[in-house]
């Protein structure tokens, strides 16, 4: 018989055989302060296995999980894997009627919630009829259990015999249309991401300390705030509120991690906020981002406070990870860097052809961690999942020196006469004026029905500036004929989640 390739076997369980019981694994970053070792993780995760097998919950049923970066999140996702049920972490911040989408979706059968997030969901979970238990971490009203009670008496199973291939857990993406698309990842994914971008491009070592804003549900949370960490047996910070840039810095002088994990809009309101408050004392070594592209004026700015730079790199849902990235000691801000070591990368027209360098292309990668397709989405899988290949709906211009350059989602992509424009592009040009905190372009109609730039403009706090003087700047940088035709100042942007500004809510207010 072949070896059980649970992926929960060798994140979770050989740390016991290799003497790690003792060591934390998941610590808390707000009060009351609480943390949890290798060895309760192994054994609280065989809990939550057995006590999904005695509630009737059946191997490849899913469990959907509503939780906050709280320890019992990581118990409850290697026991569902342990257990052979398709755990599902969800978004924490969309609506009762999309859970609702989702829960049916998913035909869910136990919801894990955290108390929190119990009145929001609630209301969904009622209305989905294969659902059987809820399981609420923290009080729980009538109709639902408690966690502790739900895991009580469980014995420490162990995890039940899988293949590399068989489906482990789920993760939903909505892209830019806010449509819910179940992507199913099996168990040899995780090990994958560890074994490419967390050994050979973050370097993760044993006795690192991570902290991630990138939430648990999302996957490069996922990757950062948990299966990274486990890989090497170092430690993660847990922090389930929101990622404020005060509270970020309390943080970092609070706990002190090593590794530090971002997205671009945060990386930007930190530069704000520490080139004001001064630097906490926190020995970061590497710090990364991803969700979207990275300014270049950002990367430079945080570079001059910490002396660090920041690893901008490029990953997806669909790979579960990071696959193109600047690597330590080889960073060029402005670009997203090469192919991760495992990873292939090619950009191709709209036909399919290679292009070639200094051409415009979609960005299509080949590796070991890609999904498995879409839950109950054929045409999308078939568009998307072209074999070996996986389109990922970016597009990129290739450097003669290999180096690939952000130029935008396919959708965001625009012509002005005749000629493409990088939104990404002028949005750079517009972030690196003194006054700008961020900006998005899209593509707006002049009289005649021609597209032309237009931007939205948040500036830093007690900044001013004409809009003429924002228009000059973008054609003495970048070119004339790119500048914004329009420039509408705004409070902030719309966003997901994980950072990423929605565009196409921009484009239906032109």
């Amino acid at each position: 018989m072949e070896s059980n390739r649970n992926a929960a076997c060798w994140f979770v369980d050989r740390h016991i055989a290799e003497g790690r019981a003792d060591k934390v694994a998941f610590r808390k970053a707000a009060a009351p302060r609480r943390s949890l070792t290798y060895g309760a993780l192994a054994e609280q995760s065989g809990q939550v296995a057995d006590a999904l097998t005695r509630a009737g919950i059946m191997r490849e049923e899913r469990a959907v999980m509503l939780m906050l970066d709280q320890l019992e999140f990581p118990p409850v996702f290697w026991g569902c894997l342990k257990a052979g049920v398709v755990a599902v972490p969800l978004n924490t911040l969309l609506a009762t009627d999309v859970y609702e989408v989702i829960l049916n979706d998913a035909r869910a059968a136990i919801l894990f919630v955290s108390a929190e997030l119990l009145p929001i969901v609630l209301p969904a979970a009622r209305k989905t009829r294969s659902l059987r238990q809820i399981v609420v971490i923290g009080e729980a009203p009538e109709g639902t259990i408690r966690f502790d009670s739900f895991t009580e008496g469980a014995h420490a199973m162990d995890p039940v015999h899988v293949s590399d291939d068989e489906c482990a857990f789920w993760l939903y993406s909505s892209g830019s249309t806010g449509q819910p698309k179940g992507v199913r990842h099996v168990h040899a994914s995780l090990k994958a991401t560890a074994d490419t971008y967390g050994a050979q491009v973050l370097g993760i070592r044993e006795d690192d300390t991570v902290y991630s804003v990138a939430k648990l549900f999302f996957a490069y949370g996922l990757g950062n705030g948990m299966t990274f960490p486990l890989s090497v047996g170092a430690t993660a910070v847990l922090f389930n509120g929101r990622p404020t840039p005060d509270g970020v810095a309390d943080i970092l002088a609070a706990e002190r991690p090593t590794i530090f994990c971002g997205v671009p809009t945060l990386y930007a309101a930190l530069v704000q906020h520490l080139t004001s408050v001064g630097t906490p004392d926190a020995p970061l070594r590497v710090c990364i981002s991803a969700g979207e592209a990275l300014p270049e004026e950002i990367g430079k700015s945080w570079a001059g406070i910490w002396g660090v730079d920041i690893l901008d790199g490029v990953g997806s849902t669909e790979m579960l990870h990071i696959f193109l990235s600047n690597a330590p000691g080889d960073v060029v801000y402005g670009t997203s860097g090469v192919a991760v070591p495992g990873y292939e990368l090619r950009l191709v027209d709209e036909t399919g052809a290679d292009v070639g360098a200094g051409e415009i292309g979609e960005l299509l990668v080949r590796g070991a961690s890609a999904a498995d397709g879409y839950w109950n989405k054929r045409n999308k899988s078939r568009s998307t999942f072209e074999g070996e290949w996986t389109r990922t709906g970016d597009k990129y211009e290739q450097r003669a020196d290999g180096r690939l350059v952000y130029c935008g989602r396919t959708d965001d992509m625009f012509k002005v006469s005749g000629i493409w424009v990088s939104p990404f592009e002028v949005e750079q040009s517009l972030i690196s004026h003194p006054a700008v905190l961020e900006a998005a372009v899209v593509p707006a109609r002049d009289e005649e029905g021609l597209e032309k730039p237009k931007a939205f403009i948040v500036l830093k706090d007690g900044g001013t500036v004409p809009a003429a003087a924002l228009q000059d700047h973008v054609k003495d940088k970048i070119g004339k004929w790119k500048y914004p035709r329009w420039i509408e100042f705004v409070d902030d942007l719309p966003k997901t989640a994980t950072g990423k500004i929605q565009r196409f809510k921009l484009r239906e207010t032109t």
